[in-house]
């Protein structure tokens, strides 16, 4: 019988071994989007008031799990059954990154109202609740389509595994996903409040913590509205990289007419091309309705 557990408890460890293996390639292989996904979320949830921005980290945070949980099970299937139709969607998806990253640069140029913070001073009440409900539905969408690429490639790195293998580490790598990224989010759009602590802090030391305490919380004070202009731009640019290059990589023509040119600037001229073309449609669309 203990020749029989030791057997069981072998067999357990190379299972962990296993995925443990297959998860770091899978890491990897992911390591690019997961960037791009938080530069994409951190964009996406600032511009709210300090005392709303945990809660709408947190409700884009639950979206997301809801997303993994929709895509997981599907994903399988498809993977299974259907394989032919991944790569549709993810083109679908790649249409709606490069729109949403073109939109963001054509509102930088027009000065539409969609730039307006979510939450700033307002008498309106229900403007205010309505442009974070707004932000919030952007942001899960853009978690759905980012998460539909984690999870694709993902798939791709244990494709000959078994399901049970397959199953295992896909739901790891985007549980890791949804954790990681919504918790740097989070850091990060706290900064500030860590800078003001560490001068309230300073207050009530010794001279010389004081003045460290002073310094570097003021530091993170002036480090954040910079960090976060970068980390928007940042974002935008990753939209336009991943919705380009799933174009790039899964349409023949797009890639044999952009081959001369490195891989970056070809996904973004592709995603330039495709989202102001879908901006274009999209503002003439909306001019013959009105």
């Amino acid at each position: 019988m203990a020749v029989g557990l030791f057997a069981i408890l072998d067999d357990i460890a190379v299972l962990l071994d296993d995925v443990a293996s297959m998860s770091r390639v899978a890491a990897k292989n992911t390591a690019g989007i997961l960037g791009d996904d938080l530069a994409v979320n951190v964009e996406k949830a600032t511009g709210f008031h300090a005392s709303r921005e945990l809660p709408v980290i947190w409700a884009i945070t639950k979206g997301s799990f809801l997303n993994k949980l929709i895509i997981l099970p599907v994903a399988f299937l498809l993977s299974a059954f259907l394989p032919w139709v991944i790569v549709p969607i993810l083109l679908i998806g790649g249409a709606y990154l490069c729109y949403e990253g073109a939109e963001t640069i054509y509102e930088w140029l027009v000065g539409h109202e969609a730039t307006q913070v979510a939450a700033r001073d307002s008498a309106d009440a229900a403007e205010i609740v309505a442009r974070e409900a707004a932000k919030i539905s952007a942001a899960i969408r853009t978690d759905f389509i980012l998460s539909i690429e984690i999870v694709v490639i993902t798939l791709g790195t244990v494709v000959d595994a078994s399901m049970g293998m397959q199953i295992t580490v896909v739901s790891l790598i985007a549980l890791l996903a949804t954790v990681g990224v919504y918790g740097l989010v989070a850091l990060l759009v706290r900064l500030d409040d860590a800078g003001l602590y560490l001068l309230d802090l300073s207050a009530s030391r010794t001279r010389v913590l004081s003045t460290c305490l002073a310094q570097v919380g003021q530091a993170l004070v002036d480090m954040l509205p910079p960090l976060i202009r970068l980390l928007g731009v940042v974002g935008t640019v990753a939209m336009l990289l991943v919705g380009g290059g799933l174009y790039v990589h899964n349409i023949a023509a797009i890639h044999h007419g952009l081959i001369a040119l490195p891989g970056l600037a070809a996904n973004l001229i592709a995603g330039l091309v495709l989202g102001s073309l879908l901006v274009v449609l999209v503002q003439v669309i909306k001019k013959l309705r009105s």
